[in-house]
């Protein structure tokens, strides 16, 4: 059987393995980070509508600009932020991919502070960008001084810092960014793909983008809009950062069914919204009731607790599995990660998991 061995793959990609988030039918899967609760059905029928009205020249190619949805975009951000400053994609992978296309690649560099969204580093190898990785503080932080030190340390050309973290849940404050911004050269990514799920009122990067030509803000539509079949991520930054854009990204990227999908759902926010408080309530029930368990839970500011003390995490997350619940080993030592369900989900995780753990 042929393998990657005997094809002539890049040098550079060779002994890398891909992206492996187990895909296993459950009961109960919270190892993804999606979001649990299933789109209200009045958004079903206004999405399905929307897409239906597409579909009518679905012979034609998409808009280019997604102009309608750019908009859409910037009305749900607010924070004065413009529709020439907004980009989108298939997914804030692909947002990543677009920025490492733009501004890493061959001879280039991106600093990540590891343990951190494992697709960062994915994206960079298959962009031919150098993967950095700097240190963390106690419990998964990152200071000012720590962040600033690693900056100093290997001159990036990129910075990629994860807001809340992924996979500890960790809080990066602003003044670790900017401080972040400030040391660097290069564009400085902030990926705030769980920003929905931080404390309500929280200032968030978006907050730091005048003045900063150079910072861009990634979102997505995955996690809190419960829309990750979708595939729908974006960016605000400076407009002269979408114009780089621009250059590498391939024509008609974004279909017109996705485009309409996404515009009609953004024109239910409120009701797409209206999990997350229920989510937060679930997350931070977590972080309680597994400290109770004796575990080391983490404070986390996402939809996901990752918790400590676990004896073998092979042997706890199969005893799950057996349960027909699914979590995540995200290759920590002693250590597992799980998304906020539902109620009943949650109360089931944490019922089945007390069973071991007596």
């Amino acid at each position: 059987m042929t393998t990657l061995d005997d094809l002539p793959i890049r040098d550079d990609l060779r002994g890398l393995t891909p992206y492996g988030a187990p895909q296993k039918s459950v009961r109960i899967a919270l190892n993804v980070n999606e979001n649990t609760h299933p789109v209200p059905d009045e958004v079903i029928a206004h999405v399905t509508a929307a897409v239906a009205r597409e579909l009518q020249s679905v012979n034609r190619y998409p808009d280019r600009e997604f102009t309608r949805l750019r908009e859409h975009l910037a009305e749900y951000l607010g924070s004065g932020v413009a529709t020439e400053q907004i980009w989108a994609a298939n997914g804030s992978n692909e947002v990543i991919q677009h920025i490492l296309q733009a501004f890493g690649g061959p001879g280039r560099s991106v600093l990540g502070f590891p343990p951190t969204y494992s697709m960062h580093s994915i994206i960079a190898a298959g962009t031919g960008t150098t993967w950095l990785a700097g240190d963390r503080d106690g419990d998964f932080a990152l200071t000012p001084a720590t962040a600033v030190a690693a900056v100093e340390r290997f001159d990036p050309d990129l910075v990629f810092l994860c807001a809340p973290n992924n996979p500890t849940g960790t809080p990066l404050g602003l003044d670790t960014i900017a401080a972040v911004y400030e040391a660097s050269r290069g564009i400085v990514m902030v990926d705030e793909a769980y920003a929905e799920f931080m404390p309500a009122g929280q200032p968030d990067a978006l907050s730091l983008l005048p003045g900063r030509e150079r910072l861009v803000v990634s979102r997505t539509m995955s996690k809190a809009f419960a829309f990750a079949g979708a595939r729908l991520g974006y960016l605000a930054a400076d407009p002269a950062v979408i114009d780089a854009l621009r250059l590498v990204r391939l024509p008609y990227h974004l279909s017109a069914l996705t485009q309409a999908a996404a515009a009609a759902a953004l024109e239910h926010a409120p009701t797409m919204l209206r999990t997350v408080d229920d989510i937060r309530r679930q997350r931070d029930r977590l972080v309680v009731e597994l400290a109770a368990l004796g575990y080391s839970p983490y404070e986390s500011g996402a939809n996901f607790v990752l918790f400590g003390g676990v004896d073998d995490p092979q042997a706890t997350f199969q005893y799950l599995l057996d349960h027909g619940i699914l979590i995540r080993d995200v290759g920590l030592a002693h250590h597992l990660r799980v998304t906020a369900g539902t109620e009943a989900e949650t109360t089931e995780f944490l019922d089945v998991l007390a069973k071991m753990s007596r």
